[in-house]
């Protein structure tokens, strides 16, 4: 995905000018739209005329026909002006330019697609509702198969009003009157620069997006191939055509896209603007537990112990355990009987217990195994009355209410904040040194009140162990309760509403509904269910997934066709092996179909040579794309002194003069605080990054600060440094730090 980026083919007149033109034509819509408005309330009011009658006594036939045409209209007048409500945020999002290259543009059929079908007063259609047939192309033109299309763009607005526009381009060339921007400029000035050469690379590219785009719908797609191959814009048309190409499955299923940052799921939301949030859920990594958020990345050894498969032996014994605070034995009379079941006894009922079932879901079973345990240790007496008293007493009741209470995976994952604890449970799993780093861990999200990334999936596993936390049932309101209602009846009389809007407040801020505010209080907030099923998993960045990351996935995407897109050489995750065993599992055994991308068309073949000369001697095997476009100028490196501000600073003020769109200055975090104040500079063109959040981006322009100081601090170590020397697609300086 692209941030602004000046191309050959692309200025920021042309642009503004292209922004122009489709916001006149979205104000007309909207003009449009209003007056459609008033006549939905016209016809609402006119509706509610109908059948209306002064007459009393028996209804005549004529009456009853003004009631159902009332009861018609209305209902009519009023779904259509909910439709029009609920579509009005962003509502025209794309434009299909119909014709051939030798077609006047006076006699080109243009389309603008949309969320609405909106006509003007004479009935000619000034957006297409993007489920009717005249839309399909939007979703199902290539290259390969253009089916009539010239450029098709994309609309990027805010309200009503156009911010972006970016195109695809699916002829060799684009008429002169033409103007493609983005992506599919920079396709158009590969084509037009290189003469035939270029245009057979360029009929490559698209044939083989094309192919796996359209592959079937059925089984897992895996797409693969270097930085700057379109592998993420092809996952993405491809998502699009699935879902109009067989939109009932899913939409009924949803699709389920994970990405690594939000400004991926911003990208997403500009490539399939139409699936809207019931059929397309958008994730990062922290974000796939419902009731769970998380941004914060753990130190890269922790996250290794946390991401690999061993850390589930320690969470099976961490949620076998007894909940905090159990008792340890359990002594009552029942049935006139002294009854005492120890703690070994108890960790064995525990133990066999949970051999078959969740702990939440095994209440009644572990109850059970108690009553046996307690009658064998009275071995006397009537057996049944025995069982009967056992089920009535109150003793039992508070017993089970601590001894068997439900549990949240949150509340057993903060349980391992002390070493010694983990130590031991850890014990052929942890050496003491990683036990210790996994417990500082957990100490250190309840000192925050913020869980990391790696975290997620261990909630997510511990809440497969334990099942979902069961609601109570209310008791009945007794006596007393029903009286206080009364009294509260009284005082609404006679203070009014608000008296019991503060009542209710005061009532609140004693519950469990009262906002947060302690760090452990923040870190148990909402609920956690069972994860629902996806009918379609699209996966960007998977190489960066850990082996629990993948399991966590398996969960949502049981039954699942799946989209992985992903390249080894780029990854933040160490175990590549145990990764992609885990990757398989998640598959089960689905067929499984690969398309490799070989060609970069984004990054300059300076920029690319030179982050190929880093990674291959430590990466031998690292897929290298071919790159194609060249700009005549290198990469500029330069060994500056610590602290690197000043240097920085001047190496942002000559690429503010040399390239007209956006730069990163990617830093790893030592350097963070002394280069925050660069993040918005050049009039918001400049961004100050660090290099994890950079995967699926990129700029006009980048600086890499301390090249040596991102492989130390980075989980994956050059394969990150790999992905920063990527980011650029015109100019890029890297000063080391001498």
């Amino acid at each position: 995905m692209t941030a602004t980026r000046a191309g050959s083919a692309e200025t920021s007149a042309e642009v503004a000018r292209e922004i122009e033109l489709e916001q006149a034509h979205v104000d007309r819509v909207y003009a449009e739209l209003e007056k459609a408005a008033t006549r939905a309330a016209d016809v609402e009011a006119d509706g509610l005329a109908r059948g209306r009658t002064s007459r009393t006594g028996d209804v005549r036939d004529e009456e009853l026909t003004g009631l159902f045409e009332r009861d018609a209209l209305v209902y009519a007048a009023a779904k259509r002006r909910s439709a029009i409500e609920k579509q009005y945020e962003g509502l025209v999002f794309g434009r299909l330019d119909l014709g051939s290259v030798e077609t006047p543009a006076a006699e080109r059929e243009i389309r603008h697609i949309g969320r609405l079908g909106v006509r003007d007063d004479d009935y000619e259609p000034l957006v297409i509702d993007w489920r009717a047939p005249a839309a399909a192309a939007f979703y199902r033109a290539t290259p390969v198969d253009p089916m009539g299309v010239i450029r098709r763009r994309v609309l990027r607005s805010s309200g009503a009003t156009v911010i972006g526009v970016e195109d695809d381009l699916m002829v060799p060339e684009a008429p002169d009157d033409i103007v493609v921007v983005g992506d599919g400029a920079l396709i158009a000035a590969l084509t037009r620069s290189r003469g035939r050469r270029m245009r057979d690379i360029v009929a490559t590219i698209q044939r083989h997006q094309d192919e796996a785009i359209r592959a079937p719908s059925r089984g897992v797609t895996e797409i693969t191939g270097g930085p700057g191959t379109g592998k993420t814009v092809v996952a993405l048309h491809r998502a699009a055509y699935l879902l109009y190409s067989e939109r009932r499955r899913f939409e009924s299923g949803g699709i389920l896209v994970v990405g690594p940052s939000a400004a991926y799921t911003a990208y997403i939301e500009r490539v399939l603007p139409s699936l809207g949030e019931e059929s397309v859920a958008l994730r990062a990594l922290g974000d796939l537990v419902d009731g769970v958020t998380a941004t914060r990345t753990d130190q890269p050894e922790v996250a290794a112990i946390k991401g690999s498969l061993r850390i589930r032996r320690l969470l099976s014994r961490a949620a076998g355990r007894a909940p905090e605070g159990a008792p340890e034995q359990f002594r009552a009379f029942v049935a006139g009987a002294a009854v005492r079941v120890d703690g070994p006894v108890l960790q064995r009922i525990r133990r066999r217990v949970l051999r078959s079932a969740q702990h939440n879901l095994a209440t009644a079973q572990a109850r059970e195994e108690l009553a046996r345990a307690a009658w064998e240790s009275v071995g006397q007496g009537d057996r049944d009355a025995f069982f009967d008293a056992f089920d009535s007493s109150r003793d039992v009741d508070e017993f089970m209410a601590t001894w068997w209470r439900q549990l949240d995976p949150r509340e057993v994952l903060l349980a391992l904040g002390d070493t010694d604890d983990v130590v031991t449970l850890a014990r052929g799993v942890l050496d003491h040194e990683e036990a210790a780093a996994f417990a500082g861990s957990i100490r250190e999200a309840l000192e925050r009140g913020t869980w990391s990334v790696a975290d997620v999936a261990l909630i997510d596993d511990l809440a497969a162990r334990l099942g979902p936390v069961q609601e109570t049932e209310p008791e009945e309101r007794g006596f007393y309760e029903i009286e206080e209602l009364d009294e509260r009846a009284a005082a609404q009389a006679l203070g009014g509403p608000e008296a019991v809007a503060r009542e209710s407040r005061a009532q609140r801020a004693g519950g469990s509904v009262v906002a947060p505010s302690d760090a452990r209080e923040r870190l148990l907030h909402g609920r956690i269910d069972r994860p629902s099923s996806s009918a379609h998993v699209l996966v960007d960045e998977a190489q960066d997934l850990s082996p629990m990351q993948w399991r966590m996935l398996a969960r949502r995407g049981r039954g699942a066709s799946w989209t992985v897109v992903g390249d080894a050489a780029q990854a933040s995750w160490a175990d590549l092996d145990e990764a992609a065993e885990a990757r398989r599992e998640a598959y089960g055994s689905q067929q499984v179909r690969s398309f490799h991308m070989d060609t970069n068309y984004r990054n300059a073949r300076e920029i690319f040579d030179y982050a190929r000369d880093v990674i291959l001697p430590l990466v031998p095997d690292a897929d290298i794309p071919e790159a194609v476009r060249d700009t005549g100028v290198d990469p500029v490196e330069r060994v500056v002194e610590a602290p690197p501000t000043t240097a920085v600073e001047l190496a942002v003020d000559e690429l503010l003069g040399e390239v007209e769109g956006s730069i990163a200055v990617i830093t790893p975090a030592r350097w963070v605080d002394r280069l925050a104040h660069l993040d918005g500079a050049g009039d918001g063109r400049v961004q100050v990054i660090d290099p994890l959040s950079t995967k699926g981006l990129e700029w006009d322009a980048t600086v890499v600060v301390d090249p040596d100081g991102i492989v130390e601090e980075s989980p994956g170590g050059v394969r990150v440094l790999y992905v920063v020397l990527t980011r650029a697609a015109h100019r890029m300086t890297v000063l080391r730090v001498g």
